[in-house]
C-alpha cells in the first residue's frame, strides 16, 4: 500500500494514526479485513512497534479496529462509511466551507489528470496493463456497497502505476479530501453507467499511449462528479 509509506520520526505517533486511517477511510483495507501484520507495517512506516502498537489501541478506542488475539488475530477493520440521507451532503459542505470544497476539487483534478498523462506516456509492462484493466472490471461488477471502495481503488491505481509514491500519496490525499461528499452523494445507476463509460474511456487512453486523450477522459469524469454535486446542491 504506497500510501502506508514511511513517517516522520517527530510526530510518529500522530502520521502514524492519519496513514491508517487513509487506508480505512479509503477502504483500501475494507471493513471486516485486517491490516498487515504488525512486523511488516512497522517496517513499512519507518517506526518502532511500540508507536505502531498505540496508534491501533488510539483507532481501536475510537471504534475503526478490532484487535483479535490468538493465531488468527490481528487488527480488523470494523469502520464503515455511513449510507448517504437526506442532507448529508450540505452538512459535509457547510463543514468544510465552499472555499475548501473548490480547492479540494482543483487540487483532485490537477493531480488525477497529471497521474493519467504520466501513466500513458510510460512504457507499460503487461502486469501493469493487466493490474489496471483488473481494476476496471472490478468496478464493473461491484455491488452497490463496495461501488465506493472499489471506485477508490480504480482511481488509486493510476497513479500507484506510475511508480511515484509522492504522486500516488498526492492522489490519496485529494481522495480523502472529497471522500465525504462522494459517500453523501447517493447511488444512482444512470450516473454509475455513465462512469463505467468515462472509466472505460480513461483506461483506453492510457494503454493506448495517449496522454492527451488520458487527460481529457479524466477530466471530463471529474467534472461529471462536481456537476453531480452542484446539482444535488441546487
Amino acid at each position: 500500500m504506497t500510501m502506508l509509506r514511511p513517517v516522520r520520526a517527530g510526530n510518529a505517533f500522530e502520521e502514524t494514526v492519519e496513514r491508517l486511517l487513509q487506508a480505512i477511510k479509503l477502504g483500501v483495507v475494507p471493513p471486516g479485513e485486517k491490516l498487515p501484520p504488525e512486523r511488516e507495517l512497522a517496517v513499512q512506516l519507518g517506526i518502532s512497534r511500540v508507536t505502531l502498537r498505540e496508534a491501533i489501541r488510539a483507532l481501536q478506542d475510537a471504534g475503526f479496529l478490532e484487535v483479535r488475539r490468538g493465531r488468527y488475530g490481528g487488527a480488523f477493520v470494523t469502520y464503515q462509511a455511513p449510507a448517504p440521507g437526506t442532507g448529508d451532503l450540505k452538512r459535509v459542505i457547510a463543514d468544510m466551507g465552499t472555499d475548501d470544497l473548490a480547492d479540494a476539487l482543483t487540487f483532485r483534478m490537477a493531480v488525477e489528470c497529471g497521474a493519467a498523462q504520466v501513466l500513458a506516456v510510460m512504457e507499460l509492462t503487461q502486469e501493469q496493463r493487466d493490474t489496471l484493466s483488473r481494476r476496471l472490471e472490478e468496478l464493473n461488477r461491484a455491488c452497490p456497497e463496495d461501488y465506493r471502495r472499489l471506485d477508490t481503488a480504480f482511481h488509486l491505481s493510476i497513479a500507484e502505476l506510475t511508480g511515484s509514491p509522492l504522486l500516488a500519496a498526492a492522489c490519496a490525499d485529494a481522495r480523502m479530501r472529497v471522500g465525504d461528499l462522494l459517500n453523501a452523494i447517493p447511488m444512482l445507476q444512470v450516473n454509475i453507467d455513465h462512469a463505467a463509460a468515462q472509466h472505460a474511456a480513461i483506461v483506453t487512453a492510457i494503454l493506448g499511449g495517449d496522454p492527451e486523450a488520458a487527460r481529457r477522459a479524466v477530466a471530463e469524469h471529474l467534472d461529471g462528479t462536481a456537476a453531480l454535486l452542484r446539482g444535488f446542491l441546487s
